[in-house]
């Protein structure tokens, strides 16, 4: 059994204009998952509203959230004490044999362990996170994972 998953696009620029001129048509966007929506255009460099999500940056968080829900999943089903994760990830857009594309995603997974948690087995998760993230398992762009691991701080005399 398949999960499917749907989004709905809508052209909001088109009320600016038709597209007539490359330089300055609008690339705004609405896309609608559910019930939230989210403003996109392309990135700056394409002409795009820097206001707004651009897919570029929807292609790395997607990347970047799969891995976290991933390594969260498997650091709770291990009994690893996890108690923050954050991500500073990066992608590069370049162009490949002719053909511009996402190439290489960086992901900066800093997980704090609950203090006593088994650090060599957090660090093996990451790897298998990667690994059964199915969101990496759909892209061809190289991902790599350079991950930080530090404990949390013992707080004494805290009320």
């Amino acid at each position: 059994m398949a999960d499917m998953f749907s989004s709905h696009l809508e052209w909001v620029g088109a009320a600016e204009g038709a597209t007539r001129d490359p330089a300055t048509f609008s690339r705004d966007l609405n896309v609608s998952v559910d019930a939230i929506t989210l403003p996109m255009s392309s990135a700056p460099s394409y002409r795009g509203d820097p206001l707004r999500a651009n897919p570029e940056q929807l292609f790395v968080a997607a990347l970047s959230a799969c891995q976290a829900l991933t390594y969260l999943v498997l650091a709770a089903k291990n009994q690893i004490a996890v108690v923050g994760y954050t991500d500073d990830a990066e992608g590069r857009l370049e162009l490949v044999n002719g053909k511009i594309r996402m190439s290489q995603v960086t992901l900066r997974p800093h997980i704090t362990l609950d203090v006593g948690a088994n650090e060599t087995r957090a660090r093996e998760l990451v790897d298998k996170a990667h690994h059964n993230c199915f969101i990496a398992n759909s892209v061809s762009a190289s991902v790599e994972i350079a991950p930080t691991l530090t404990f949390a701080e013992v707080t004494v005399g805290a009320r």
